[in-house]
């Protein structure tokens, strides 16, 4: 096998893997009824499971930094795998949760050791595009996971992806045994150092800007399957529909991002993106009874959010030239605090109050997340000016 179709096999690979992050989002009702707890409760399996990646990820790859990279994805298979079969096999809600958190490690260091790998076998010049295939694989996830998982669980039960996932983890883990080779990753970067790029106030407001995007974007994904429910209880047979349209107004996103960084600028994309999520979870609350207007809203908000993440890793490296890559595995920590708090608001929100809140607090997060954006930039144009 030559190094591109090995780059395929890595997006491949991805796909799967990122299904079981994404897959529970459209399944999340179904898992709650299955082991007797209220929506909001199940929501914090995606808290936990953020915590894990953001956490447990770079507290493994420091572990294993002197392991060859085939290793160490490799380990992160039998982690994965661990969690799968805890998943299936153990009984009750604790299990779950704990079961979650496995996941989110091993799928955190398959990430970052797939994107290594996959510049590594790259020609001279392509590595980019190795790792966006990579990338790409990953957001596919979102886009065919998340109603695969609810078109699977309204069937055969929602442990039933799972099972098609461990056994699509133990094919994976043999072909990469098979094919990939022995590459020694890069130098260890102590966490003491990487948490030092915090002190800097530029990259810090940015990565709080990351942090609260995606509490709002995380406050409204985690239940909008309970969301859409409610708001369409007539058309929940075409909730598989309406996630896969949202999925894929998420690769829309991912590709405008850079066209537009490159057309207007990083600071107009990113105020731009943040105020079209905003506005948009402002009207969904007043339109709930429109379902097209709903679905074409849900479609800007998602197309906004994923905009809005790759022009942040473009900020981010603007920032920090001579640290990308410390600075963007930051940035992937925040992104996924973001996701584990918002789960939380979101959870306090459904329970304490009602679904229709979620949009208030997203709009509100997202604000905020704007404002902060805006003293940066102003920040930024300060320092360029004193220099």
């Amino acid at each position: 096998m030559n190094n591109t179709w090995k780059i395929y096999m890595l997006a491949l690979i991805s796909f799967v893997v990122g299904t079981s992050q994404f897959s529970i989002v459209g399944m999340l009702d179904q898992v709650a009824a299955s082991v007797g707890v209220s929506v909001s409760t199940a929501g914090q399996l995606i808290t936990v499971f953020a915590l894990g990646n953001a956490i447990g990820t770079p507290l493994v790859m420091v572990a294993t930094a002197k392991m060859n990279q085939r290793k160490q994805l490799l380990l992160a298979f039998a982690i994965i795998f661990l969690g799968i079969v805890s998943t299936l096999a153990l009984p009750g809600f604790g299990f779950l949760m704990a079961s979650r958190v496995i996941l989110g490690v091993g799928t955190g260091v398959f990430v970052v050791t797939a994107y290594g790998i996959a510049a590594k076998l790259a020609p001279p010049g392509r590595q980019g595009s190795a790792m966006s295939n990579v990338a790409m694989g990953f957001s596919s996830s979102l886009v065919f996971g998340v109603p695969l998982g609810r078109l699977v669980a309204v069937a055969y039960g929602w442990k039933m992806i799972f099972w098609g996932i461990g056994i699509f983890s133990l094919l994976a883990t043999l072909a990469v045994a098979r094919t990939i080779p022995a590459t020694e990753g890069g130098a260890a970067v102590p966490l003491s150092e990487r948490l030092a790029f915090l002190k800097q106030p530029r990259v810090a407001l940015t990565l709080g800007v990351t942090f609260l995007v995606f509490v709002g974007f995380s406050v409204v994904d985690t239940y909008i399957t309970p969301f859409l429910t409610t708001v369409m209880p007539t058309m929940e047979r075409e909730i598989c529909v309406i996630l896969m349209i949202l999925g894929i107004g998420s690769l829309i996103g991912a590709k405008l991002g850079g066209f537009l960084a490159d057309r207007i600028g990083i600071a107009r994309t990113l105020l731009g993106s943040m105020v079209v999520q905003a506005f948009a979870q402002v009207f969904l609350s007043s339109v709930s009874g429109w379902v097209f207007v709903t679905i074409v809203l849900l479609m800007f908000w998602e197309t906004a959010c994923w905009t809005f993440g790759p022009t942040q890793n473009f900020n981010l490296v603007s920032l920090a030239p001579e640290a990308s890559g410390i600075v963007l595995s930051l940035n992937s920590s925040f992104v996924q605090l973001g996701f584990a708090t918002g789960a939380v608001i979101g959870g306090i929100a459904v329970g304490g109050w009602s679904i229709m809140a979620i949009t208030w607090i997203s709009a509100i997060t997202v604000t905020i997340a704007a404002s902060v954006a805006f003293f940066s930039f102003g920040l930024a144009r300060s320092f360029i000016s004193a220099r």
